[in-house]
Order: structure tokens, then C-alpha cells, then sequence
């Protein structure tokens, strides 16, 4: 199959592990109950950005302000899923396999995608050491790598040659190969790729000097070289804040919202802005009431950003949800289903069936 039937759009997706509380990130600071609930890590009405009447960022998303300001911002608060998990794990599964919380599959949304319209491994990569479920397919799965060059010098290693060079030397054909020595030859072939692709470019825009940055300047360099990769995957964890979260959560964000400036102004540096949308989300939000440890327990729905050129309504999607109607955990209520999100993006983003990929059909959204 051509890899023009991937499409021509590129998804970036973000997750904030951990569990980023979605109250202290996007703050209903004419709320009591917010206040009420938080008596200590509440952020004050005069220390956070006021975006609405109703609500603020906290004031280390300044950066993603600008991106707001830009248009280049949509903001889903409420999302979450049915009956909702508080494991990190199980959560984190549900969040990348589209799956129910009842529901255990194998697969991960993307790596359904490739299995329906990709050809390479390539077509989808994660800017880390290991492949997340997300990019896991059926019959192909997406590459993991941190430094194109790192993995291409691994793909050269004469243990890894020899291995191969045996294989070849059996006169075995491909089709008879081993799974594992068919996944061998699909990551050299593809490692030699992305380093040839990666080593041609250069980054216009100067980047924090973090892990996270860093991942989204390898991910601006390989969009900018024109590989046929249409999902990138990155995260930036330590958001599970159950003691001392004012300090540790202010600088993740600023972390964050750094990173996401300086690649976005990469990407319109390099024209590929426009075809770039980057999701972010978190496995899961936080319970509204504070701990007596100046933190937050697990909870339940929270909000998502999506950054892009392309919205019909930039802005705050939705309201935030009630503080006073909440779940039996004490939890916010969800209002969107992620799920509805990830068909939107497929199939208004990516143009592609996303009922095949979700195995279920969900409301689409109007954002693009």
C-alpha cells in the first residue's frame, strides 16, 4: 500500500505521565468550591494568567498563553472515559489502546493505524528508548528511538550484522524468516532511514535544555526532513503529585509549555507548521479535594490541548465541569469521551476510517 494513503497531516502526541492535575493546569478561579477544596495548593486569582471570566492558566503557562493568544490553541476540558480507571498502568493502557475500561486489547490506536495504512515501522516513531502500546500493531508496530544516530550505530553492530548475514546466508526468504528476525531487518532498514533523513537537517530554533525539549527537537528535525512519518510520540513524566505538588507541578509545566514555544516556532521556521497537530494528554486528572500532604490523589477526567493552524474554534471547546456534581470518588465527571477526540483527529486530521481503528464509532467533534 502507498504510504500516501497515511495522508499528508502529521499527529504529534504528548502525554503528561503521571497524571497532571487538569484543576491547578486550567483554574476556575471564580469558583468557591475550588477554593474550598484546595485551602493550600489552590492557586490565588492574583498568581495565575486570566484566560475567561472564569478561568485562568497557572502562571508557568505563559508560553502556551502566547499560542492561545495566537489562535494556535484548543483546550477540551472534561475528558475521560466510562467507569474510569486509577491505575496509572491500566489507565495509560486504556488511554493508548482506545480501549473500554472493561476492555483488554493487545494493540494500541496507532499501531491499528499502521496496520491499516502503513508499510514501515517508520511510519509512526516514539522519541524514546521503548515502544509504547500505542504504537503497537497487530502485524507492524512503530520504531522507538531518542537519537537516530545512536540507533543507527546499534543497527550497525557486528553481533546485529552477524545475525542477519546467517539468516541471509540459510537462503531463507523473508516470508519464512522468524518473526524476530523480520522485526531485525525492518529496524536496520528503517534506522538507516531516519538517520540518512535526520542528518540532513537542522533545527532553526533554539530549545530549553531539558529531555523534553530535546525530544521535540528531534521530533522538529525529522518533520523537517520530509520522512514518511505521520505519528510522533513523546511524554514528560513526574505529574503523580500526592505530596508537595504546587512546586513539582509548576515546573513540569513551565518544562512543557517551554518546550511546546520553542517547537512550534521551529516548525513555522521550517513551513510544516500547518501540517502539524500536536495532542496532549494525561492517563488521568486529579481527585478535586487536596490530601494532607499539600497534594492530590488520583481522579478521573481532565483536560487536553491541542496546538495547530487549523482550528475552526480556537479557544476553550468546552466548559469546565461542575465542582459540585462530581462522582462517587469525589471526582470530576467526564463530558468527552477521549475517544471522540482520537476519531476527530483520524478521521478530520489524518483522513482516515477511524471506526475500523477505534472498532466502535464515536461522536466527532467540531474543532477542526
Amino acid at each position: 500500500m502507498s504510504t500516501t494513503s497515511l495522508g499528508y497531516k502529521r499527529l504529534v502526541i504528548i502525554q503528561l505521565a503521571g497524571g497532571n492535575d487538569g484543576l491547578n493546569t486550567i483554574i476556575p478561579f471564580n469558583n468557591d468550591v475550588y477554593y474550598r477544596s484546595r485551602p493550600t495548593i489552590g492557586i490565588k486569582k492574583n498568581e495565575l494568567i486570566k484566560v475567561t471570566d472564569e478561568l485562568g492558566f497557572h502562571s508557568n503557562l505563559l508560553s502556551l498563553k502566547k499560542l492561545y493568544d495566537q489562535g494556535h490553541l484548543t483546550i477540551i476540558n472534561n475528558v475521560g472515559y466510562p467507569n474510569p480507571n486509577r491505575s496509572h498502568f491500566r489507565s495509560t493502557d486504556i488511554w493508548q489502546t482506545a480501549s473500554d475500561s472493561d476492555q483488554y486489547l493487545q494493540t494500541g490506536w496507532v499501531g491499528r493505524y499502521l496496520d491499516k495504512y502503513g508499510n514501515k515501522p517508520y511510519n509512526a516513531i516514539e522519541i524514546d528508548d521503548s515502544l509504547s502500546l500505542a504504537l503497537k500493531g497487530q502485524n507492524i508496530n512503530g520504531i522507538a528511538t531518542k537519537n537516530p544516530k545512536v540507533l543507527f550505530k546499534t543497527s550497525q553492530d557486528p553481533y546485529f550484522k552477524n545475525v542477519l548475514k546467517h539468516y541471509q546466508d540459510e537462503h531463507l526468504s523473508e516470508h519464512n524468516l522468524g518473526y524476530l528476525y523480520k522485526t531485525m531487518i525492518a529496524a536496520e532498514s528503517s534506522a538507516k532511514y531516519i538517520f540518512e533523513k535526520h542528518k540532513k537537517v537542522s533545527n532553526k530554533q533554539e530549545y530549553p535544555n531539558n529531555e523534553f525539549s530535546n525530544q521535540l527537537k528531534t521530533t522538529s528535525k525529522l518533520i523537517s526532513s520530509g520522512i514518511e512519518t505521520k505519528v510522533f510520540y513523546s511524554s514528560l513524566g513526574g505529574f503523580d503529585t500526592h505530596v508537595g505538588q504546587p512546586y513539582k507541578q509548576s515546573k513540569l509545566l513551565k518544562i512543557y509549555a517551554e518546550g511546546i514555544e520553542a517547537f512550534v516556532s521551529d516548525l513555522k521556521q521550517q513551513g510544516t507548521f500547518n501540517d502539524t497537530l500536536i495532542l496532549t494528554f494525561s492517563e488521568f486528572g486529579r481527585r478535586v479535594r487536596q490530601n494532607a500532604a499539600n497534594g492530590t490523589d488520583h481522579g478521573a477526567a481532565s483536560n487536553v490541548f491541542i496546538i495547530g493552524n487549523q482550528f475552526k474554534t480556537p479557544g476553550f471547546f468546552n466548559d469546565l465541569s461542575s465542582l459540585s456534581n462530581l462522582d462517587d470518588n469525589g471526582d470530576l465527571k467526564y463530558s468527552v469521551d477521549f475517544r471522540s477526540i482520537y476519531a476527530t483527529v483520524l478521521s478530520k486530521w489524518l483522513g482516515v476510517e477511524d471506526e475500523t481503528i477505534l472498532n466502535k464509532n464515536f461522536p466527532k467533534l467540531d474543532f477542526i
